[in-house]
């Protein structure tokens, strides 16, 4: 017997969805592909958004990489496109490698058949190869390196007679690759931009260039996408070709694009046309075959020289339907406007590609809250950006801290002692990194670890005492201390150019050879025959005497002004100076530097001793060693210790800068502290310090304005660990005289009361009045306390504050001073003064400018 229920007896049941992380729930994912477990809702998002333009706004640490590949993956898996219908592209060879090494992990096989998966270059090379005679080139072109391009704007320069040492070939090549990178032909060069060169030749020389490339049948790296794009435009049949080939258009680090590389995206993401349909480029209309118009080249830039790209007043005309293309990027992390990166490619993402779906990745795996919450702060204060706010579930970890030092000699002292503090708890040297705003700060860390013993790299450029610059002036006082090293002699025999070229060196071999004398000894005696040529003779001669020379005076002279002179007088110097190429400026700065390094040594046969040390220390790939690098080198990696240096004013940000590009520079120099930032896991640590010795002159700065713009709640103010002789950096630092008990407070300069009240009230930093007093004192300064390794030659005059594990030596021990009452002195930090009172081996000093101060008797010496 059926019983019936009453309708109005029936309870409605509710609706039922899976418990998260239960039995269904766990089930339903195991069906689903595999490569999309782990990812969090926005990283699927982006994934499985495959229609339409999408921009994918992926900050630091959030899984970038992860998601351009599973998205690739998802794609091929869907069955939406084959492997040779996509298109993506990557701006280095080892991202490439990455991203296919993935691919074959997710779909559990090599991934095979994607031939349109590399570099910009790569792929428009082979694109090149394939329609080479439009170009006419033939398929087998050469691509010049830069070295063979310069060789060949030489030959240019001079079948021009233009003077290749007022207007070099690197220069000129610098120019072309800016052009090209903007898009723009011979043709299409603004005569203001062209008159930068040879007086108003610049763009016949790029003509020249180009038609000699022709041929040669060569092309350089700008030739591959520029060619591309001219070949697009005047054959829209071609580029109808590639728009229906790729179905799918992937780009990752959008924000890096150049022009030249924008366009051609532009021009590939567009749907195919039909042929009377005009291609539409921000700001241009094109013709339906440009060369029906005489100006067609003039229109079809794509880029007026006097806008940023993206930024011309667009035609009224409909614009194509855009493909699926999905750009992957940060605007927060565009930091390459230097080099022709245009970070407006990004921000105008939406506008170039109506309907565009923009997806924020902000959840980090990378770094701890504290960090997130400083590097967001501080890249807020940008106005040129799409807004993002990175945030983890990780927990807060250490706060961001801000450290305070003399000097930037007791900044790379208070480093050191960090890392080796960091190092004695456990911690991998591998897991550590010191990112620099200029290459020149790396010196002094240098010398700093090889005293310490701590093994490093530098990473993006050879280490101090290892560039050519240095070289060849280490090679000049090589054979000044020791006329025997051929070694040295043979690198700088011709260096400046002196008209002795290699059969001269190898008659000088021969001779040293059958004598068995030094190569120097065989010139000198060379030269007394006629075995040689007048004018190599003479030249010969003249490099001899000045080897002479320069030894005698090695006697009388301090090796500091020595080594200025033999720069001077052997025409080095004058020979970067002449030289107009973009990196002749920074090695006339490595070479002050240089000579600055020297002082700390009191003779040249120590500071030659000290650099032996250093370039004997050359470790492994795989030692375990402290990284150092630029801020702009780090990009893309990660540590767990990172120290960020010399936040200053006119350092970082960068003075060079703010002149040259205003508020863009300044908010460029921002994205990069937020890079910076961001590439700590559970530490980091600014520092900055009150004066600075830039090439030899110090300075006295102030911090960085992006210190100010760091969130209080999530920054800890530390003191330097470094030590110097007084720690009185205007309220920025404490004292290491603080704890010595036997001192007391008794300094009565202004200066030193503000400082005092400032500790007093927490130890927070003072307005500029804080460190106002000080800044005469720093004219007094004419060297600092030695970092370097004791070889027996540093000078007693010289020597700095004696440490161990950062705690004086140098303590009161109720001895006698070796000084008596208006004794003249000099301090190296307050310069000169006459004693007026001794206790044991203190001494109170009243110095002309510093005023009245206590120290103790081993910092000063008899003046």
């Amino acid at each position: 017997m059926i019983r019936m229920t009453e309708p109005s007896k029936i309870t409605s049941v509710p609706d039922h969805q899976p418990a998260a992380g239960g039995i269904a729930a766990r089930a339903r994912a195991s069906v689903g592909p595999k490569y999309l477990s782990g990812l969090n809702p926005e990283q699927r998002e982006a994934v499985e958004t495959l229609d339409g333009p999408v921009l994918v706004l992926a900050g630091a640490g959030t899984g970038k990489t992860r998601v351009l590949t599973t998205r690739i993956a998802h794609i091929l898996s869907q069955g939406r496109a084959r492997p040779a219908e996509i298109l993506s592209v990557t701006f280095t060879n080892k991202a490439a490698r990455e991203m296919k090494h993935r691919l074959g992990q997710m779909l559990g096989h090599a991934v095979e058949g994607m031939p349109w998966l590399g570099t910009f270059h790569s792929i428009g090379g082979r694109i090149l190869r394939t329609h080479a005679e439009l170009a006419q080139l033939k398929s087998n072109f050469t691509v010049l390196d830069v070295d063979d391009q310069v060789r060949l704007l030489k030959q240019l320069l001079q079948a021009d007679n233009i003077d290749d040492k007022r207007w070099p070939a690197r220069m000129l090549a610098g120019l072309i690759d800016g052009w090209k990178n903007r898009g723009l032909t011979p043709s299409q060069v603004p005569s203001g931009e062209a008159a930068v060169f040879a007086n108003g030749k610049g763009g016949k020389l790029y003509a020249s260039y180009q038609e000699r490339l022709k041929i040669l049948n060569a092309a350089d790296f700008g030739d591959l996408l520029l060619e591309n794009i001219r070949i697009f435009r005047e054959h829209p049949d071609i580029l109808r070709q590639y728009q229906q080939r790729f179905k799918y258009i992937l780009v990752d680090e959008y924000q890096d694009t150049n022009v030249a590389q924008y366009l051609w995206l532009r021009l590939l993401s567009q749907a195919p046309a039909k042929q009377t349909t005009p291609t539409v480029i921000p700001g241009r209309l094109e013709e339906p075959n440009p060369e029906s118009s005489s100006e067609s080249e003039d229109r079809d830039s794509g880029f007026d020289a006097a806008h940023r790209p993206g930024m011309t007043e667009h035609v009224a005309v409909a614009t194509p339907h855009v493909k699926n293309i999905c750009c992957v990027g940060d605007d927060d992390q565009s930091i390459y406007g230097w080099r022709g990166a245009e970070v407006d490619n990004i921000l105008r993402f939406d506008h170039d590609f109506p309907g565009a779906k923009v997806i924020r990745l902000e959840r980090n795996y990378r770094s701890t809250g504290h960090i997130l919450a400083a590097a967001s702060h501080l890249i807020a204060h940008n106005e040129g950006r799409l807004g993002k706010t990175l945030r983890t579930e990780d927990q807060d970890g250490e706060k961001v801290t801000v450290t305070g030092s003399w000097d930037s000699e007791e900044e790379a002292r208070g480093i050191g002692e960090e890392i080796e503090q960091i190092q004695r708890q456990g911690e991998k040297l591998n897991e550590i990194a010191i990112l620099v705003r200029a290459s020149y700060q790396m010196r002094e860390f240098e010398d700093r670890f090889v005293t310490l013993g701590l093994p490093y790299r530098v990473i993006g450029g050879p280490r101090f005492y290892e560039r050519a610059e240095i070289r060849d002036a280490l090679a000049y006082l090589r054979v000044i201390n020791s006329p025997a090293d051929d070694l040295a002699f043979e690198r700088i025999v011709n260096t400046p150019k002196r008209g002795l070229g290699d059969a001269t060196v190898q008659m000088l071999h021969d001779h040293a050879r059958k004598r068995r004398i030094p190569l120097f000894e065989a010139a000198r005696a060379v030269v007394e025959t006629d075995e040689l040529k007048p004018k190599a003779r003479g030249s010969l001669r003249d490099l001899v005497a000045q080897f002479d020379r320069w030894r005698a005076q090695r006697e009388v002279t301090a090796h500091t002004d020595l080594a200025q002179i033999v720069l001077d007088e052997s025409g080095y110097t004058e020979m970067w100076q002449k030289d107009r190429s973009a990196d002749a400026a920074g090695r006339l700065e490595n070479l002050k530097e240089l000579v600055r390094s020297m002082e700390e040594f009191e003779n040249l046969q120590g500071f030659l001793e000290h650099i032996s040390l250093v370039m004997d220390r050359d470790g492994g790939a795989e030692e375990d060693a402290v990284s150092l690098m630029t801020l702009h080198s780090a990009k893309g990696l990660e540590f767990d210790n990172v120290f960020l240096p010399g936040w200053e004013e006119g350092l970082f940000p960068s003075q060079r800068t703010l002149d040259e590009q205003g508020r863009a520079g300044l908010e460029e120099e921002r994205r990069l502290g937020h890079v910076g930032l961001t590439r700590a896991r559970r530490r980091a640590m600014i520092y900055f310090a009150t004066n600075r010795r830039i090439h030899g002159t110090w300075s006295t700065t102030i911090p960085s304005r992006f210190l100010d713009e760091l969130p209080a709640a999530n920054v800890e103010i530390t003191e330097s660990k470094g030590g110097s002789a007084w720690g009185g950096t205007g309220g920025y630092g404490a004292s290491r005289f603080d704890d010595m008990e036997a001192f007391g407070s008794s300094y009565t300069t202004p200066g030193w009361q503000r400082a005092q009240a400032n500790r007093n009230r927490g130890g927070g930093r003072t307005g500029a009045g804080g460190h106002g007093s000080f800044e005469e004192e720093a004219a007094t300064f004419s060297s600092s306390s030695s970092s370097g390794p004791d070889f027996g030659s540093f000078s007693s005059r010289r020597r700095g504050p004696m440490t161990i594990e950062g705690e004086l030596v140098a303590k009161s021990t109720g001895t006698t001073s070796e000084f008596s009452l208006s004794d003249r002195v000099f301090h190296q930090k307050f310069g000169y003064g006459r004693v007026t009172k001794i206790d044991g081996n203190k001494l109170t000093i009243a110095f002309d400018k510093a005023g009245e101060k206590k120290v103790v008797d081993s910092f000063v010496q008899r003046a």
